[in-house]
């Protein structure tokens, strides 16, 4: 169904159900890709080389390893994927990737500033979902 999908992955959020819903999307395509898309924030960047002097590289391992058990559960379920890492501004960041890229679709985890909130998208996500020229797929 899908053959270019985005996956902006935040380490805040829960994405327990996205893999499943990856394999949905895909339906068996061979030829499909998911980009696994981690943003380092400009400020955690800083603090990182500043406070404990981390660089770029150091923070993107660090990152990688972190994300293993997910990309594991996408190995699971056959899916093709690759990962990438930037650092800048979440949102713009997330934007200019999928402005200057050709994706199909941008599936989102939702994070919530208040959990007792049901139908609240998080800053990011609302963002992203509002100004995306592709569809968006949120995933609760």
């Amino acid at each position: 169904m899908y053959k270019n999908i985005l996956l902006p992955y935040d380490f805040s959020n829960s994405f327990d159900n996205v893999p499943e819903q990856l394999e949905k999307l895909v339906r068996n395509d061979p030829e499909h890709m998911i980009t696994v898309f981690n943003v380092i924030s400009e400020g955690e960047h800083a603090d990182s080389v500043q406070y404990r002097r981390k660089h770029l590289d150091y923070i993107i391992n660090e990152r990688a390893e972190r994300l293993e058990p997910f990309l594991t559960r996408l190995d699971e379920l056959g899916l093709n994927y690759q990962v990438e890492f930037e650092s800048g501004m979440i949102r713009q960041t997330i934007l200019r990737k999928i402005n200057n890229n050709n994706y199909d679709v941008v599936v989102m985890s939702n994070r919530r500033a208040k959990r007792e909130i049901k139908h609240v998208l998080g800053q990011v996500t609302h963002k992203i979902a509002k100004r995306s020229n592709k569809p968006v797929m949120i995933v609760k």
